[in-house]
């Protein structure tokens, strides 16, 4: 007999899975497919992966590279703009006026020297009342050319300095000048060398100017010099990687415009959208257009400061050197005593101005001639016209040099004329060759061959002022221009997805 066991205890109920609803219960609604994308960086993605995002990303883009393009154009038009100014229109002037200054210093003290040498002496070429005219004239010069000199100075506490000395030692020199020529009127003495008396005042007149003001006058030109060379390499180089950068952001900008076009050209089933078009013709023009008036204002800029400024900076400087050498070969027949010391200081000056080798100055006159006669055909000497010789540029430029290398030569040999009849005893002979014509002739051809080069640098500055009208109000033209066409060509597909 078989004993049941116990009944099998139920299987146990499958556990309710946690997503399934109970019975009954509301049942779970998936969320719909844009709510994945919750966070505001996830939704501008989105927009951005549209149709519409795409055209506001390239439209964006473009007038970016736009805006970068004007803003280079912008800056390095006003590089060349602050270049032209500075050499053509403030300090460059005022720096040929501190060279006028040496000048004016010079002619004053060999005029002076010039009244004393004559006496009252009334049958040489040039009057003693024209002299004082001249020192009159010079002198007032002087006071124009230190006052700009003072504000070419107004930031250099050294250079200030150096003008207000000059202008205490100008008034100490016209002095003892004037108690000299006083002195001199009184005495009445045949051409030649003055009494003792006036002598003893006027060195100490021509010591003070030669020693002490036209040091002072030379180094202020000098450093004046100094601040116009740095102002236009500044300059210079800022327009030259200015021009680099206006074609690289006008090449970015065709670029971001060209991309736009083709976009929506594909996308749109469009074979040109005219507006960006005409966009793209206006950028490419606003470059081009940069990039050729920045060249040319390169080219004004060296032309004005290598053909021009240099130029008559250095001659400027010869003529004022030459000015002085006169004034020593007055001053070698005013004062015996002193009359190795003043020949010496000739021979210096002469090689400074046209260097050839001569320990004394019958040797220099001896290699002035070979080296005059070799020219055009070869440059042999150094010195200030070596260096205008050796440079070229400037039309008339050779012609107007050989005239002033000939005078020059022609003063040289006049010179030593009045040395061998001033140690031979004719000195009533010396005294009316250094009144001749030769100086004045020479100093004319100069002058001639320095107005060249002011013309070429006036030529220069003008053409590059030139160039740059219209540029305040073109670039942001153009660039508004642009973007305005790019706004205009975009909206009617934007419209589209309203």
């Amino acid at each position: 007999m078989t004993i049941a066991g116990p009944p099998a205890a139920p299987a146990p109920a499958p556990a309710a899975h946690p997503d399934t609803a109970p019975p009954g219960g509301p049942l779970a609604v998936p969320p719909p497919p844009g709510a994945v994308a919750g966070t505001p960086a996830l939704r501008r993605v989105t927009r951005v992966r549209t149709v519409p995002g795409w055209i506001r990303l390239l439209s964006g883009l473009s007038v970016a590279t736009v805006l970068l393009a004007f803003g280079a154009v912008t800056l390095a038009v006003g590089h060349a703009r602050d270049g032209l100014r500075v050499i053509g229109h403030t300090a460059g002037p005022q720096v040929v006026a501190t060279a006028d200054l040496y000048f004016a210093l010079s002619d004053m003290d060999a005029q002076v020297a010039a009244v004393l040498l004559m006496g009252k002496e009334t049958g040489l070429q040039a009057g003693r009342q024209a002299m004082l005219d001249r020192y009159d004239e010079r002198r007032s010069q002087a006071d124009r050319a230190v006052l700009q000199a003072a504000d070419l100075a107004s930031e250099d506490a050294t250079e200030q300095n150096t003008v207000r000395a000059l202008l205490d030692g100008l008034g100490r020199y016209e002095r003892l000048a004037a108690r000299a020529l006083l002195l001199d009127e009184q005495s009445g003495h045949a051409a030649g060398p003055p009494p003792q008396a006036v002598l003893d005042v006027y060195r100490q007149a021509t010591d003070l100017m030669r020693l002490d003001l036209l040091p002072k006058a030379y180094n202020l030109t000098l450093d004046s010099g100094t601040i116009v060379r740095h102002a236009y390499l500044a300059e210079l180089s800022a327009v030259q990687t200015g021009r680099l950068w206006v074609g690289l952001t006008g090449l970015l900008a065709l670029l971001a415009l060209i991309g736009l076009q083709v976009y929506l050209s594909r996308g749109f089933r469009r074979t040109l959208n005219l507006p960006l078009l005409l966009a793209s013709v206006v950028v490419g023009a606003l470059t081009l257009a940069g990039v050729l008036v920045l060249q040319h204002e390169g080219n004004a800029l060296t032309s004005a400061k290598e053909d021009g400024f240099n130029s008559v900076l250095a001659l400027s400087r010869a003529r004022a050197i030459g000015n002085t050498l006169r004034g020593d070969e007055i001053r070698y027949l005013l004062d015996p005593q002193r009359a190795d010391t003043y020949e010496q200081v000739y021979l210096d000056k002469s090689q400074s101005v046209l260097y050839v080798p001569g320990g004394n100055l019958d040797k220099y006159y001896t290699a002035l001639d070979e080296a005059v006669s070799g020219y055009p055909g070869k440059v042999t000497f150094l010195g200030f016209y070596g260096t205008e010789a050796s440079a070229g540029g400037v039309s008339g430029q050779q012609a107007a040099v050989s005239r002033v290398l000939r005078l020059y030569q022609a003063f040289q040999r006049n010179d030593q004329q009045i040395r061998r009849l001033a140690t031979g005893g004719s000195r009533r002979e010396a005294v009316g060759r250094v009144m001749g014509p030769s100086f004045g002739a020479y100093d004319d051809a100069l002058v001639r061959l320095t107005t060249l080069h002011r013309t070429a640098f006036d030529d220069a500055v003008a053409g590059g002022d030139r160039a740059l009208g219209g540029w305040n109000w073109l670039p942001p033209a153009a660039a508004l221009a642009a973007i305005l066409l790019v706004l205009i060509g975009v909206r009617p597909r934007l419209a589209e997805y309203r």
